[in-house]
Order: structure tokens, then C-alpha cells, then sequence
């Protein structure tokens, strides 16, 4: 997959088969998309090219908000890739770039610089200043600038269409499995394992505390069966998220015990999939009681089937 930084350096006259947006999560709903968008793209000889926005628009127009994405970039990147799509065109949503004009966005940028043949959008996508973009403009647009446009239906998932947002809300309320339907895989998170305060090896429970990116969005607070990818390995692990309120903890951290494994792990990159919901975050009234509940929750470790 060829990856694009930024609209300026893209130069190649290549038709294309495109669409624009976020995909945050890249999940069910999106790879409904994308696998139109493939198909298209070999019964016409095209090139597949998605078209995304990186930061996201709504850090611009709503920078107080404390915006989490279901996908780092790196993520999205693999997911795509994955998934077959051979140009990915990250564009920096700039001012110059988000004052264009619906219309000025279809000329301008589709056709102009990408060399559109045919634009696949989602349901309810929208674009260009003040959304004045939408799949009325683009029909109205597409004959005499000689491209297609098909506009995607949502994909649903028990009565409601599925979106990042409602893959938000599950995972917000410990709902894993319903988070992974909507995916089509399983969520998770990674990072580099980075020092904590090293209570876990007090209690015979040593975690490896992952440095999680700041912008990933994090599941509710409280402990999981996870599995987790680490050093070529694939292993059973338990893990919290949460501020440790027994030990009187104030900041977040995330923290995987792994079943039946020693080895040093600082500086190692880790990758754990969340599995299933164990219980919300607790505090113990000492540790002796912390101590059983973790035995608890590793008997359902042990047991759970992946």
C-alpha cells in the first residue's frame, strides 16, 4: 500500500476508485465500503485510494474536547492495508483545506488532483465548508466531470446502524463482545511497557504497565480477560484499567498480569486484545482482600476459551 502524507506530494495521474473519511475503527460498516470499493476498483481497472483526515476535523473545530479514536494512525494504516486498499491519502485538514467549498472539494481534489473515476461514500457523509457537500451535489456533479459516485447503506447491528460512536458506547460500558461484532475483530490496545510503581510483584501479581498512546479511546475502567501478543508469544493475561484505588492511586494507568510468564519486559512493545468484561474497578479495603479477588479473576483467566 502506498501511503501519502499529505495531498501536495501526491503527483501520480493513476484513475481512481476512492472514498473519504474517517474510519475510525475501521470496522463492519467500513469494510462494507471498502470491499465495494475493491471490487469496483478490478471490474474498471482502477487503483483503490482512501482519503483521510489526520488529526481528526474535530480536534480542530472542537479543541476543549478530549477526543479518543478507536484507531491510531498506525492502526488504521495496518487495518487498511489489510484489508487490500492501495493508496492511502492522509490529509492534514488545514485551514485552506476545510474552507473549501463542497463543490471546490469535488473539482479541486477529486478530480483535479486525484484523478476520481469513481467516489464511493458512506450513508451520511458529508463535506467541504459548512457541509454543503452531500451524494445530491455529487450526482448533480459527477456527469460532467466524468465520474461515478454510489453512496454505501449503513450496515446494522441489533436495529441500530453501526458507527464508531455506538462502538463507543459499548466499550465505554465494559461491553467488549458487543464492541467486537461491530468491528468484525477484537479490540486492543498497545504500547511499550514502561516502569510503574511495582506493587503487582509485592503480591505475586507482577503487570507490565503499557505506555498506551493518549489519543487511543480506553474501555471502562475495571479488569479484563485479555490475550496478549509480546515478544513473538501469545499468552493469557488479566488486565486492570483504572487508577489501582486500593493503593490509593490517582493517575490511569493500563496494566496486564500475564499468566505463566517471568521474563523482563521494559521496553518491549505489547499488544493485548480484550476479550471479556471481568468486574468494575474495585477498592479493596486491604490487600489481603485485593489478593483474593485477583485469584479469582485468574481461575476465569485460566478457564476462559479464546
Amino acid at each position: 500500500m502506498k501511503i501519502i502524507k499529505n495531498l501536495q506530494d501526491y503527483h501520480q495521474k493513476t484513475p481512481l476508485a476512492l472514498s473519504i473519511g474517517m474510519f475510525d475503527g475501521v470496522h463492519i460498516g467500513h469494510q462494507s465500503i471498502i470491499n465495494q470499493l475493491n471490487t469496483v476498483a478490478k471490474d474498471k481497472n482502477l487503483e483503490s485510494a482512501i482519503l483521510t483526515f489526520w488529526p481528526h476535523p474535530r480536534t480542530i473545530f472542537y479543541p476543549n474536547d478530549d477526543l479518543k479514536l478507536l484507531n491510531t494512525i498506525e492502526e488504521k494504516t495496518y487495518f487498511l492495508e489489510k484489508h487490500s486498499i492501495q493508496n492511502l491519502i492522509l490529509q492534514d485538514f488545514s485551514e485552506d483545506f476545510r474552507n473549501l467549498t463542497g463543490a471546490e472539494f469535488v473539482k479541486q481534489i477529486l478530480v483535479e488532483k486525484l484523478n476520481v473515476k469513481h467516489l464511493i461514500i458512506g450513508h451520511d457523509h458529508t463535506f467541504g465548508k459548512n457541509k454543503s457537500g452531500n451524494f445530491s451535489l455529487l450526482e448533480k456533479m459527477a456527469p460532467e466531470l466524468e465520474f461515478e459516485v454510489q453512496q454505501v447503506q449503513a450496515v446494522d447491528f441489533q436495529e441500530r446502524h453501526i458507527s464508531s460512536t455506538q462502538i463507543r458506547k459499548a466499550l465505554s460500558v465494559g461491553n467488549i463482545k458487543e464492541a467486537n461484532e461491530m468491528l468484525g475483530y477484537t479490540y486492543s490496545v498497545s504500547g511499550e511497557v514502561v516502569h510503574g510503581k511495582k506493587i503487582g510483584r509485592t503480591i505475586g501479581y507482577p503487570t507490565a504497565n503499557i505506555a498506551v498512546n493518549s489519543m487511543k479511546f480506553l474501555p471502562k475502567k475495571g479488569a479484563y480477560i485479555v490475550d496478549v501478543f509480546v515478544k513473538k508469544q501469545h499468552l493469557k493475561g488479566m488486565l486492570s484499567i483504572g487508577t489501582n484505588p486500593t493503593v490509593d492511586g490517582k493517575l490511569v494507568s493500563v496494566e496486564v498480569y500475564i499468566l505463566n510468564f517471568n521474563d523482563d519486559l521494559y521496553g518491549e512493545e505489547i499488544s493485548v486484545n480484550f476479550r471479556e468484561f471481568l468486574h468494575d474497578e474495585i477498592k479493596f479495603e486491604n490487600l489481603e482482600k485485593l489478593i483474593e479477588r485477583l485469584d479469582e479473576d485468574k481461575k476465569l483467566t485460566e478457564n476462559f476459551q479464546f
